[in-house]
């Protein structure tokens, strides 16, 4: 620990990409997702054009965009609260979408994103992937097809390893030199030693991924059956939390 780490975390970029199909240089590791969606705001929303993202999603989307002086558009959800793909086809400066969303903890198809992707060719679109592991489906398979794809996942939710700040973005190897240089004028150094070695070990221990993973759907589908019979109204949910309202009672009264 008396040396500065690899400011490149290579070894670790290796290991997802091994995990995920992909070669190194498309593998892009930050100190959280969060240092990631800011580096992704600073590197490619930075122009005229408005930048996109739903109307009811990840509270840090505006914040970024105030930060870095970035004109935002937020598209209304459906009354269902969902993503409409047909919202993404207009003139824009670049998408950013959660799959599964947050906080209504539903998630688009793979065919949806594809559609989002392949209709902005000269926009980066980043699908934010923080809870994509708890039932959707993830971009990455698009990689390859697509230079215009990022997707930023993060070891804070289905890795359990919130306390180590670890986010990764992943796509066209252009977009990640992008990511790194912007990376380079702030902080080479990211990720200390420790995180890197833990990354590593997260990652090869897929056993424990998967099981992890399942323990909390299987608790997720049983307190929803539980709340559906108490009278709630629940969306059927993707991610590790649930979005409910209940049929009677109001919000303030049951908190």
């Amino acid at each position: 620990l008396r040396l500065y780490p690899d400011p490149d975390s290579s070894e670790l970029c290796q290991a997802l990409a091994d995990f995920y199909k992909l070669e190194s240089d498309q593998v892009f590791v930050s100190n959280g997702s969060d240092e990631a969606l800011a580096l992704t705001f600073y590197s490619f929303f930075q122009q005229d054009k408005p930048i996109l993202f739903p109307a009811i999603s990840y509270s840090f989307y505006p914040v970024y965009s105030r930060f870095f002086g970035i004109v935002s558009r937020m598209v209304p959800l459906d009354k269902d609260f969902k993503i409409n793909p047909e919202d993404y086809k207009i003139s824009n400066g670049g998408i950013i979408i959660p799959n599964p969303n947050a906080p209504t903890s539903m998630g688009l198809p793979l065919s949806a994103i594809e559609e989002i992707v392949a209709a902005n060719p000269y926009s980066v679109v980043v699908i934010d992937e923080a809870y994509v592991d708890f039932g959707a489906e993830s971009a990455v398979p698009l990689i390859d097809k697509y230079n215009n794809l990022l997707v930023i996942q993060t070891m804070s939710k289905s890795r359990s390893l919130a306390g180590l700040r670890i986010g990764y973005c992943m796509g066209h190897k252009a977009l990640i030199e992008g990511l790194n240089r912007a990376k380079n004028s702030f902080n080479s150094y990211p990720l200390d030693r420790l995180a890197q070695a833990a990354g590593i070990a997260a990652v090869k221990d897929e056993a424990y991924f998967k099981a992890n993973c399942q323990k909390i759907i299987s608790t997720r589908t049983r307190v929803i059956k539980a709340m559906r019979e108490l009278d709630f109204e629940i969306q059927d949910s993707m991610a590790n939390f649930i979005f409910a309202k209940h049929m009677e009672k109001q919000a303030e009264d049951l908190f």
